[in-house]
């Protein structure tokens, strides 16, 4: 009998800690930049083997997984509600071995429902279902190296680059209940994104990437979030390292989703082809 109780305590105390660590993995936010989508096959990009180690940094594996990607740019806010996730090839030219690679997460319908009530219940009157998209490469490939196994249920959230950063912002904070709720919410754009600009590898970073990427970095180390709200006319350099917005909006809605007072982590910093950043970071709420 003794060894009985002896072993329901130590379930408890096993599954009490499974129970915390989810939460303290979808407690937190997080703004990814994924760069090129040659960035599963390319060991040259530095920021390949920091999303490779994400699972020792970060062990404890959400329930689901929300993922704002830059690449899907809709009028109005819009979530995929699929059984399960295709691999979307949003792009061209690439090498053969990319177009192989497949990231068949599930879908979670629930979750998807769950993100339109909240938005909903703020200030977002019109909230649509996609019932046929999958996930894009904005979304699938930082994930197939972040949790290669793709075993988590994944949602995904359309951006709207004709609104702005206080407009994404706020869609983040409709979300934050999702932290609660085991939910792992993810942005993924690019710090910097200028495809005009990109340089042969190896090249030296533009001084315009570093001044903007040093800007972003220390605007979120001093929690200045209402000046990133309105990078365009705060930040330097923010039309030539934003020419279009859909890549930085998503960092908005992560930050938005972590709370008022949230504490910003650059987690990963690297510059590629002198103009692509790769700036990653983590957001911590107040009351953690």
């Amino acid at each position: 009998m003794r060894f009985c109780h002896n072993f329901n305590i130590a379930n408890r105390i096993i599954r009490r800690e499974k129970e915390r660590n989810i939460d303290m993995i979808a407690n937190k936010t997080f703004y990814i930049s994924h760069g090129s989508p040659t960035l599963p096959i390319d060991d040259r990009i530095p920021a390949r083997q920091f999303l490779k180690s994400w699972k020792e940094a970060y062990p404890e594996k959400p329930s689901s997984i929300l993922i704002i990607s830059g690449h899907w740019d809709t009028a109005v806010p819009t979530v995929n509600v699929v059984d399960r996730n295709e691999t979307i090839y949003d792009f061209y030219g690439f090498p053969r071995e990319l177009y192989k690679l497949k990231y068949p997460a599930p879908g979670a319908p629930n979750l998807a429902k769950r993100v339109k009530e909240l938005l909903k219940a703020s200030e977002f009157s019109r909230v649509d279902e996609d019932k046929k998209r999958g996930l894009d490469h904005g979304a699938w490939v930082p994930l197939i190296l972040m949790y290669p196994e793709a075993d988590i249920p994944v949602v995904q959230l359309s951006v709207q680059s004709e609104r702005d950063g206080t407009y994404h912002y706020n869609m983040g904070k409709a979300l934050a209940p999702l932290r609660d709720e085991g939910v792992l919410i993810i942005g993924s754009g690019s710090a910097t994104h200028n495809l005009r600009q990109i340089k042969p590898p190896g090249s030296h970073p533009a001084s315009w990437a570093v001044q903007f990427d040093n800007w972003l970095k220390q605007a979120l180390l001093d929690g200045r979030y209402e000046d990133v709200n309105h990078y365009e006319e705060k930040a330097p350099n923010a039309r030539m390292a934003h020419p279009w917005p859909d890549h930085f909006y998503p960092l908005h809605v992560a930050m938005g989703a972590a709370g008022e007072n949230a504490k910003a982590k650059l987690i990963h910093s690297s510059i590629d082809m002198g103009t692509l950043s790769y700036a990653s970071y983590e957001f911590t709420p107040a009351s953690s």
